[in-house]
């Protein structure tokens, strides 16, 4: 308990609580039809810029790049505790989060598993 300093105790926190539970499985579509990741994957293959990168947005998809690597055919995103990331475009996201809350990989677990 923290004491306040003009009170002795802390005014209370108003929680709601719904009667449905909300998900959110939503993944966007990608508006150009490529994935997210498609500058960084041809940046990182051809070592070639978008035809319509400016300087600022050029180092940027350089210091992005730095944590992508390709092995097997798929783009992964290096995590600072050295986990790795697949790289999936918006229809294989949506895939796998059915799959996720189907339990098709076992039970769910939480957001940190």
């Amino acid at each position: 308990m923290i004491q306040h300093p003009d009170k002795n105790f802390i005014d209370p926190i108003q929680v709601r609580i719904h009667n449905q539970p909300t998900y959110c499985a939503l993944v966007e579509e990608e508006t150009d039809g490529k994935p997210w990741f498609h500058d960084i994957n041809e940046y990182l293959v051809k070592g070639e810029y978008p035809e319509h990168a400016n300087h600022t947005q050029k180092c940027t998809l350089q210091r992005l790049s730095k944590h992508f690597f390709h092995s097997g055919g798929n783009l992964y995103k290096r995590t600072p505790d050295l986990g790795l990331l697949r790289c999936v475009d918006a229809k294989e996201a949506s895939k796998l989060l059915e799959d996720v809350y189907a339990g098709t990989y076992g039970p769910y677990m939480n957001g940190l598993s």
